[in-house]
């Protein structure tokens, strides 16, 4: 028997790599709900869309293999670096400096227990 697994992907989220791996290290590995009720408690910024990820995987593993949200369980998360949009801010005595805007992507995947 094959192994069900769901697939989402997140592109190109306003936020760090770094920060966003704190909030996905906390979920990996849980089963949905519990997932779901982590990030409810948790006050971090990428919070919001971790969990829109993992309800987007929900609403797909419903509609492939009409399963429930508690047969669920996060297989695997990854955090990407994406492109980087350079900005230029004036420093002092007439000088430029860079400031690197970071973007990243979700790999998410889901499995049926």
């Amino acid at each position: 028997m094959e192994e069900k697994v769901v697939k989402v992907q997140v592109k190109s989220i306003a936020q760090s790599p770094l920060k966003l791996r704190l909030v996905v290290d906390t979920v990996r590995g849980k089963s949905v709900e519990d997932a779901l009720a982590i990030l409810s408690i948790l006050r971090k910024k990428g919070t919001e869309t971790v969990s829109k990820a993992i309800l987007s995987g929900v609403a797909n593993a419903r509609e492939i293999y009409s399963v429930d949200k508690g047969d669920l369980v996060v297989n695997k998360v990854t955090v990407d670096e994406a492109r980087t949009l350079k900005r230029t801010r004036f420093g002092s005595r007439g000088r430029v400096s860079r400031i690197d805007k970071r973007r990243s992507h979700i790999n998410l995947e889901l499995k049926v227990k």
